[in-house]
């Protein structure tokens, strides 16, 4: 086994980087070459097709199946002229990944041959199973119906040949069982909600679009090493191994140089990205050892959602190419940063205007501030909403430690914007408006023009952030789907601009001027929900103890956090939005609970084989050289001087067997502690039971194997260790 360990090292350190065959054309040309974007479209597309189809996409209205039938003809025609031999509609199951099946494009012709066929039906429409995805309880086994539906807001694409169709995924009874249904509807209700009051301001304004810049964070491994490391291939992170002498700790790899290898890959991806129409901008080393990120141009949520998908099947794709193996697990090497997937949140209406930034009049302060005091409103009154939107299995492992927010939603918003808070917070309204003939109504906060708001500090350890024309959403998980937190987000959001338009009408109707109405009702939101606002340390026991005091949820228990989906606020909130009905939140909730239970048991179920099978049957053989080595000495020389020689040698065996002991006990109190959690039958009780009595027996497990890898001989050890795992050659 150790023969074969320092194979696979050498193997892996002797690679060298793959040659990438870049398109001597500008990226420009190729861009978007397997998307069937407005370009394609017209070129594709009869005049009358095209314009009833950009027509539906912008107005956001339904498709007529007769025009559906002449985009299928021109969508089928482009993808054959790109080489594509079938078909799939392309979903996001409650999985955190992506579906398909596909089918060719041919019928039978009647004659005992085939022709390329693809009309509006099959397009539009498709039943794919829907038994075998999370579904939380909708379906039953037998009950197997479900339906894709084609969302035209987002392009068809190729991808290896196949005509990638985006769509919805529902159950014969209408429920969603994907991410995208309720993102939409969350999109949706927020269009409405924001757009109602962004016409206070500009009666022009028809919607009011949300906009998703994600940063996605990533380890590369070498695929020799990953291979030999079950535990990586089967969790996706390592479940043992100690750290190394050298990890992240002289922060040199931080937007450091790119290794040759890895820089080979990240061209080749860029490359294929583009292709795809996905607008990759930024490359870069993070902190730790292997780890980089990947973060492109921002654009409409739903679109930047899909190519976040889009991105890490392609990413895993070429990282093979180059030898590599990609982790999206956001704490893969215990001791060193985890990875995120920062989510930058914005929006803005069909004319142009951020409405998280401030402009060079009275007015668009005015708006500028209303929509933050609304945000402020939103994630104080969600904040336990939001925290459960990014909480999992494998995010709890990030979530608190020294490089990852803590599990505690609070908003930063810098010195600048908190400075002008405050001094809202403390006029009076005949302090802040002057009434005049002349100039109408008019802020008296001359400043927010002249300041550049994204020039404030950047707070790390804040979940939360605001950064000048926008929000990031850091807790969000690097293997996450994008559209949980979108959807928790965007659906609070709507929920409190439509209350707050509520109230500024009535202030109207009652014979307040507007802009009097709306400045009370921000400075209203202003100072009841300052609470949410924190500038400081998030890593400090005193923000734990202050957040609580705030009343701001503090739970840390995963399966806990989930409830939030379903206490009575939320479920009239989701309600209210039109995003999840009742049942499709307690469906939902069922597959969390689920999902998480099953991946702490299959952690558990593999660290129990390393530990037994590989572990301990190791260090039981190095355990053996040294008894051997011992009785040796004993026959050679005098008691005396065996007692000098061999005294390291009996406090290492020592040592060893009370690490082995624990092992053996540990891995036989976890077994029987799964054993007894698979019994409860409510998804609940048992996520529970996995968090409270399996996950304990797994640290202490890893905490002994760690020692014992620091006893035994390197050349025995059976598995790649850290110093081997991070460091790419």
């Amino acid at each position: 086994m150790s023969s074969l360990r320092f194979k696979v090292v050498d193997e892996a350190f002797n690679r060298k980087a793959i040659t990438v065959n870049i398109p001597e054309v500008r990226p420009e040309v190729y861009y978007g070459k397997y998307v069937f974007n407005r370009q394609k479209m017209f070129e594709y597309l009869p005049k009358n097709t095209y314009e009833a189809l950009v027509n539906a996409i912008d107005n956001k209205e339904p498709l007529p199946l007769a025009v559906a039938d002449s985009v299928a003809s021109g969508m089928m025609r482009w993808a054959i002229d790109n080489g594509a031999r079938h078909y799939t509609h392309w979903f996001h199951p409650l999985t955190d990944g992506t579906a398909e099946k596909h089918d060719a494009f041919i019928q039978h012709d009647g004659k005992g041959g085939v022709i390329e066929e693809f009309n509006g039906k099959l397009l539009v429409q498709q039943e794919p199973d829907a038994s075998s995805f999370p579904n939380g309880g909708i379906r039953n086994t037998f009950e197997a119906r479900g339906y894709s539906a084609w969302d035209i807001s987002s392009p068809a694409f190729i991808l290896d040949k196949t005509l990638c169709i985006p769509t919805i995924f529902i159950s014969y009874t209408g429920e969603s069982l994907d991410y995208k249904t309720p993102l939409l509807r969350a999109l949706n209700a927020v269009d409405r909600a924001a757009t109602k009051v962004a016409r206070y301001f500009d009666p022009e304004v028809h919607h009011v679009l949300g906009y998703l810049g994600w940063e996605q964070e990533y380890f590369l491994v070498d695929e020799a090493l990953y291979s030999a490391r079950p535990d990586l291939m089967l969790t996706g992170r390592t479940l043992m191994g100690h750290e190394s002498a050298k990890n992240q700790q002289l922060e040199d790899h931080y937007f450091g140089a790119i290794p040759s290898r890895v820089e080979a890959f990240m061209l080749d991806l860029e490359i294929e990205c583009h292709k795809l129409g996905i607008p990759a901008k930024t490359r870069h080393n993070e902190v730790a050892p292997n780890q980089f990120e990947l973060a492109p141009i921002f654009e409409e949520t739903n679109l930047a959602n899909d190519h976040n998908l889009l991105l890490m099947s392609v990413m895993s794709e070429v990282a093979r190419r180059h030898n590599f193996r990609v982790l999206f697990h956001e704490k893969p090497f215990s001791g060193i940063n985890g990875s995120g997937k920062h989510n930058n949140w914005s929006l803005g209406t069909d004319r142009g205007k951020l409405l998280f930034a401030p402009g060079r009049t009275s007015d668009d302060n005015l708006q500028f501030l209303a929509f933050v005091a609304n945000v402020l409103a939103a994630v104080h009154n969600y904040n336990g909403l939001l925290k459960a939107s990014i909480m999992s299995a494998t995010n709890a492992h990030r979530l608190g430690a020294n490089e990852a927010p803590p599990a505690i939603i609070s908003i930063f918003l810098g010195s600048q914007l908190t400075d002008i808070l405050d001094k809202i917070e403390g006029m009076d309204a005949e302090q802040l408006i002057n009434l005049s003939a002349k100039e109408g109504m008019r802020l008296n906060l001359t400043q927010i023009p002249e300041i550049m708001l994204d020039a404030t500090d950047r707070n790390r350890t804040s979940p939360f952030a605001f950064t000048g024309n926008r929000f990031e959403f850091r807790a969000v998980g690097s293997s996450a789907n994008c559209a949980s937190a979108m959807i928790a987000l965007n659906a609070a959001m709507a929920s409190q601009l439509q209350e707050f338009a509520q109230k500024v009408d009535a202030r109207v109707a009652a014979g307040e001027p507007l802009k009097r109405a709306i400045l009370d009702e921000t400075k209203a939101l202003i100072t009841a929900h300052r609470a949410i606002c924190f500038n400081g340390n998030g890593y400090s026991d005193e923000w734990k103890e202050e957040a609580a005091r705030r009343g701001l949820d503090c739970e840390t228990s995963a399966p806990k956090i989930f409830d939030a989906y379903l206490s009575e606020k939320v479920v009239d909130m989701f309600g209210r939005t039109g995003v999840f009905s009742p049942v499709e939140l307690a469906a939902r909730n069922e597959v969390k609970w689920e999902m998480y239970t099953k991946k702490i048991q299959i952690e558990a179920r593999v660290l129990g084989d390393l530990a037994i099978n590989h572990v301990l049957p190791v260090a039981t053989r190095y355990q053996s050289v040294l008894l051997d080595n011992l009785y040796k000495i004993k026959t050679l020389f005098s008691a005396e001087e065996c007692e000098k020689i061999s005294a390291q040698d009996k406090d290492a065996i020592v040592r060893m067997s009370a690490h082995m002991a624990v092992i053996r006990e540990e891995v036989q109190q976890m077994v029987d502690a799964r054993k007894a959690a698979n019994c409860i039958a409510c998804e609940r009780e048992k996520a529970l039971a996995y968090h409270d009595n399996v996950l304990p027996h797994m640290e202490t497990i890893r905490y002994h194997i760690d020692k014992l890898e620091l006893h035994v001989d390197d050349e025995m050890w059976p598995l790649p260790k850290y110093r081997e795992l991070l460091f790419i050659r």
